[in-house]
């Protein structure tokens, strides 16, 4: 470990190049840092990079999950809730299906346990990939909205469906009932131990005598107790780590300070922008492991076998978006939809187009056993790892490369947003001035004619200024405006709950805001 040492850091330093390079000519990082890998592992002398499953699954996994139950709008979810789980469950089911069909008839001597297995592999796409790619295009909330709501459960369904299969694989028998209890158990399981697991540590961070560094501390170590404790009792960690992020997250303003908040935000950011530079690398870094492995097929059988299966994957995802649309249509004649207007075909398009596989994709290959519990070579497993590195490489060149390009040329519309983002942000801050205005003058209108600095304050609001320019402000206005500042993040926290077309990060960006002014006044 140590005699690599240098080459590690240099492979950090390669990923923060290729980053910036990224973000210079507008293309998805994960693209690049999986070509990087893959022309890195061809230099002579590179020492071979061997990935254990339980890196990712144990060290990567769950606080990219967890970070990403932070940043998600719960109220968009809710919103969206019957598209999300149809994505993250039917959706990732069918592309199962599917691959499991074609293996079983394509592929020499795949049976469909063994097809499902692959399927419950590459089924889920990648939310990194998608989000890194979206942040170069503009798209409709609407769609970041459902990619990052599916983004945080199709890894769970599909290692369920992963996890079923290897049971199916290796007994060479799936009894039903069995799998009944246990999927529900892996569900409410999961979600029940996350919720416990994060109300606790919600009650910590709240009565113990924590400060930031102690709160950010606390914040790193949760998702991985969550996700050991879920997986402990054959439960699913992902759902676990999932459902108590969303608890914490949507409780963060009742037990975590404002300097908590702001410098938490800047750890969790840091650490996965490295964690996800860190797995795309290794992708591409792992090929001669992979292709090393591969015996009894040819080279050129294994890569058309894994073209067939990406092919197979993009269509079933793109014809199931359009499904999901069809059925939702129906439903709203019979129940109440979150949106009764039709979104046109560009909006499923899109939708299923955003198909990028990663990092979870590689994981689950690399946890298949080389032996069965009787001692006989697991079948296929060589084969079923070199088709997901070429379905993840392949989704990644094409989807990734062109998703960009489509959402341009498509040029859609958000036909569910009542107003443009920045024309709602400045409809915010003006009621937010005029409330804390009259908040202001109806709470402390005794001190409005002494008090000269608050009458400044005031006409401050009036111009829709923020904040105290002076830092040196007295106590008196000190008590003031940190009661003001309470009043106005419940008054967005109201706002956001009763208002449900406003988007979320809006809010969310006038909180961040509150919290600074909070740090200012507070050390002033």
């Amino acid at each position: 470990m140590l005699d690599n040492f240098p080459f590690y850091l240099g492979i950090i330093i390669v990923i923060l190049l290729l980053i910036m390079l990224a973000n210079k000519i507008k293309v998805a990082y994960p693209v690049l840092l999986v070509l990087a890998g893959l022309a890195i592992s061809f230099i002579p002398k590179v020492p071979i990079i061997q990935i254990e499953p339980d890196l990712i699954f144990f060290i990567f996994l769950p606080p990219l999950l967890y970070e990403a139950a932070w940043t998600v709008s719960w109220k968009e979810m809710w919103r969206w809730r019957r598209i999300i789980t149809s994505f993250a469950f039917v959706v990732v089911f069918l592309s199962a299906l599917s691959v499991a069909l074609v293996a079983n008839y394509i592929i020499p001597g795949f049976s469909l346990a063994l097809g499902f297995l692959l399927g419950g592999i590459v089924s889920p796409p990648d939310a990194v990939s998608a989000g890194a790619i979206l942040k170069f295009v503009k798209v409709p909330k609407t769609i970041s909205s459902i990619l990052q709501g599916e983004s945080l459960l199709n890894d769970a369904s599909s290692l369920i469906i992963f996890r079923f299969a290897m049971v199916a694989v290796a007994t060479e028998q799936f009894i039903f009932y069995k799998a009944a209890i246990s999927f529900s158990w892996m569900i409410f399981g999961g979600v029940a131990i996350g919720l416990l697991i994060g109300f606790l540590f919600m009650k910590a961070h709240k009565y113990l005598p924590t400060n930031a560094n102690v709160d950010i501390v606390l914040s790193l170590l949760t998702p991985y107790i969550i996700y050991l404790a879920a997986e402990e009792v054959h439960s699913s960690g992902v759902l676990a780590v999932v459902s108590g992020g969303l608890l914490l997250a949507n409780n963060r303003h009742r037990f975590l300070s404002s300097r908590s908040r702001i410098q938490g935000i800047n750890v969790w950011e840091s650490l996965c922008f490295i964690l996800n530079g860190l797995v795309f690398m290794l992708i591409g870094l792992d090929l001669p492991q992979i292709t090393a492995g591969l015996e009894g097929v040819s080279l050129i059988k294994a890569i058309g076998y894994g073209v067939l299966i990406t092919f197979v994957l993009i269509i079933s995802r793109i014809v199931s978006s359009y499904g999901a649309v069809i059925v939702t249509l129906i439903a709203r004649n019979f129940i109440t939809v979150a949106d009764r207007r039709h979104p046109g075909y560009k909006t499923p398009f899109i939708l299923g187009w955003t198909g990028m596989r990663g990092v979870v994709s590689l994981a689950a290959a690399l946890s298949i056993p080389v032996y069965l519990n009787n001692g006989n070579g697991f079948p296929q497993r060589n084969l079923i790892l070199f088709i997901t590195f070429i379905v993840i490489l392949l989704t990644l060149l094409i989807q990734g490369l062109t998703l960009p390009y489509f959402i341009r040329k498509i040029n859609l519309t958000d036909i569910y947003d009542p107003i443009p983002r920045d024309e709602a942000s400045t409809i915010l801050r003006k009621d937010l001035a005029e409330y804390a205005i009259d908040y202001l003058k109806t709470n402390y209108n005794d001190k409005l004619e002494t008090n000269t600095s608050l009458q400044q304050l005031i006409q401050k609001l009036e111009h829709h200024s923020k904040g105290i320019d002076d830092e040196s402000i007295g106590t008196e206005l000190k008590i003031i405006y940190l009661d003001l500042l309470d009043h106005q993040r419940q008054w967005l926290l109201n706002k956001n709950k009763e208002d449900k077309t406003l988007d979320e990060s809006i809010i969310r960006k006038e909180m961040y805001y509150l919290d600074l002014e909070e740090e200012k006044v507070i050390h002033s």
